[in-house]
């Protein structure tokens, strides 16, 4: 008999977003009517339609594949160069950092590329991720074979958690001397699920601590268009030393509504290297590159020439107009929840929301409660981790009407708890 991954039999049975599912699902056979007024603030999927540039590009890319002069078959393993030189241009170079089109993988979203890169760095780092954390992060890790079983409160043996909670900022600490070393460290600005943020200084420090201890971090920016404030970091390249410590991981579902499109794309710089367990040095590019060669057709045409159009003139400023969209939700909704007596977090430079439940109740318990009181599906802050207990994430991603009727709701429900 053919034998099984084992290490997927050790994921826990509830990940976060189908248990939310499952709980909606139940919650609306039950009440069929008050399911008619459910508004959904949980998972973070964008609800405007794609931007006009983007429409028009890829109808003209479906037209390309009509004719023989245009067609295209099979395209560059790592990325058409024409998108990969516009990336470079309007991500990198107009901020001054010197990032070669070249170090640009294309993919079908940073969430892909958060399991892949496992593919190229051994199995036995530590892995060390914040906590709460986007569960991606964890799954994948399980999956590899680089944990132990689950703990009981959910967390896994094998991983460092790195705490993230209000006392600091949600940015975790720096390990003491002391503290066993962390071969790959995970961060994620603006933060997921927190909606908080880092200091130019705060992650200048942990690129200290990666270039000290021969560490590799795993940079998210999936959210870096949310950045409002000048004064903080839209990339770690911006840090000097970056080059030699980090891996930095884009996506296009949340500035240019690619959720359903698929689109992402990696930075790998050629400067970064890892090592075998005998000590021989070994350039991170160059496996990267193999890998996506080997395990991928990259992104089809279409959504390349889709991802193309939002550095156009027309689509940066149809990509703010959708920015301008989500971050006024995230304003009236932390105001809806101040206005409810509750302390808020995020929602500021970030699409998410971060409140601390009302006395009395866990997230989970909040969770059903807003769920079967308010008809509102909000995340429940446990489910990102063991630090998320007491806190509930609302999500941004909703139109503007929804938004204001959260904010509503949520005043009348918290009067009568």
């Amino acid at each position: 008999m053919a034998l099984l991954n084992e290490n997927y039999l050790k994921l826990s049975a509830g990940y976060l977003f189908p248990e939310i599912a499952r709980r909606v699902e139940a919650f609306s056979s039950a009440n069929p009517a008050a399911a008619k007024n459910i508004i959904r603030c949980g998972i973070g999927d964008v609800t405007e339609p794609l931007p006009p540039a983007v429409i028009s590009a890829m109808h003209a890319a479906v037209d390309d594949l009509a004719r023989h002069e245009t067609f295209h078959g099979y395209g560059p393993p790592l990325g058409y160069t024409w998108l990969r030189e516009a990336i470079a241009k309007f991500d990198f170079h107009n901020h001054n950092l010197d990032i070669h089109p070249d170090e640009i993988f294309l993919s079908d979203g940073s969430k892909s590329d958060c399991g892949a890169i496992l593919d190229v760095l051994g199995d036995k780092n530590s892995i060390a991720i914040t906590d709460p954390v986007y569960p991606v992060y964890v799954d994948t890790n399980v999956m590899v074979g680089h944990t132990g079983p689950a703990q009981p409160e959910g967390s896994y043996a094998g991983l460092t958690y790195l705490p993230c909670t209000p006392a600091n900022n949600f940015v975790p600490d720096i390990p003491s001397s002391h503290s066993p070393r962390l071969d790959v460290i995970y961060l994620c600005y603006p933060n997921n699920p927190t909606g908080g943020m880092i200091s130019h200084d705060q992650l200048r420090a942990w690129v200290a601590y990666a270039l000290a201890n021969h560490s590799i971090i795993l940079y998210d920016v999936a959210y870096q268009a949310y950045i409002k404030d000048k004064s903080l970091p839209r990339s770690i390249y911006e840090i000097e030393g970056a080059k030699r410590c980090a891996i930095e991981f884009h996506s296009f579902s949340k500035n240019g509504g690619f959720t359903g499109v698929r689109c992402g794309y990696t930075v790998c710089p050629k400067e970064l290297f890892a090592s075998t367990a005998s000590g021989s040095k070994h350039a991170l590019h160059a496996l990267w590159s193999r890998r996506w060669a080997t395990k991928s057709n990259s992104v089809s045409y279409i959504v390349q020439r889709g991802a193309q159009a939002l550095y156009s003139e027309a689509g940066r400023a149809q990509v703010q107009s959708l920015i301008d969209h989500y971050l006024s939700n995230a304003a009236t909704l932390r105001k809806g929840c101040e206005a409810a007596g509750l302390k808020v977090y995020g929602g500021v430079n970030a699409p998410y929301v971060w409140v601390a439940c009302p006395e009395g109740f866990n997230s989970w318990s909040w969770f059903d409660h807003m769920l079967n009181n308010a008809n509102i599906v909000i995340t429940p802050g446990v489910g990102f981790g063991r630090c998320g207990e007491g806190f509930f994430r609302i999500s941004a991603f909703n139109s503007k009407s929804n938004a204001a009727e959260v904010a509503k709701r949520l005043a009348s429900l918290t009067a009568t708890v």
